[in-house]
């Protein structure tokens, strides 16, 4: 990495009062932007030192080297902040697989479509009366499920373009047997640390995934309803 142009020491630094830096990483040489995750000075000091990308997860309270699994490692480049100090830009050298858990390329894969001019924006008819209910009750996990449920099974028919969702349904199966491990795995070590906010975040993806092999292997919601109520009697 060439550091002739260091102007600032890590210190200098523009640090949020839990002693962290947002860092972006980009792909050195085509310009595409790969993932956004965060730094101490400790996790900066390493990145420097070893040109791999170092990071600290706020939810695990660790270190993480990307890539040091998976082979996805980041080879930097060049470390450049902002104007204010307070954000850095990783120019790297993306290896492996790509840059995000789920296997694509950049974490950056989802668009948001702006709604049609004048049209109406959709509620979920299960929040309209939100105000009237106790948290508890405004969602039925069984409902949601469903409708998710009936969403990739929707991907499955239409199959568009560049949907991650799709390619779990169609691609190898061992891919998308590895990213139940894999998230099954994240449960467990969000549980292990008693992170409540962490944990139901990756029950979420857990069950995304499940649900994924459930309209692959066409398991449907009923069947596995029947299957845990014969379980309870």
């Amino acid at each position: 990495m060439d550091r002739e142009r260091a102007d600032l020491s890590i210190d200098e630094l523009t640090w949020n009062t839990d002693g962290l830096i947002p860092v972006i990483a980009q792909q050195h040489d085509t310009g595409e932007v790969l993932m956004l995750a965060w730094m101490d000075r400790e996790a900066l000091r390493r990145t420097l030192e070893q040109d791999r990308a170092w990071y600290w997860s706020r939810s695990r309270r660790s270190y993480w080297m990307k890539g040091e699994t998976s082979g996805a490692v980041q080879d930097v480049v060049d470390v450049r902040y902002d104007c204010d100090a307070d954000a850095l830009l990783l120019l790297v050298d993306q290896q492996g697989t790509g840059a995000c858990h789920t296997g694509e390329r950049t974490c950056f894969y989802r668009r948001i479509e702006a709604a049609p001019e004048g049209a109406a924006q959709e509620v979920p008819t299960t929040m309209t009366d939100a105000a009237d209910t106790t948290p508890g009750e405004q969602l039925s996990l069984g409902t949601v499920l469903e409708e998710l449920y009936a969403v990739l099974e929707q991907r499955l028919r239409d199959k568009p373009e560049d949907s991650y969702t799709v390619k779990l349904l169609t691609g190898p199966q061992d891919k998308l047997l590895k990213k139940i491990a894999e998230e099954a795995g994240e449960v467990i070590i969000a549980a292990r640390d008693r992170d409540h906010d962490q944990t139901r975040y990756e029950i979420a993806d857990l069950l995304y995934h499940l649900l994924v092999v459930m309209v692959r292997e066409g398991v449907e919601p009923g069947d596995l309803a029947a299957e845990l109520a014969g379980r309870r009697r």
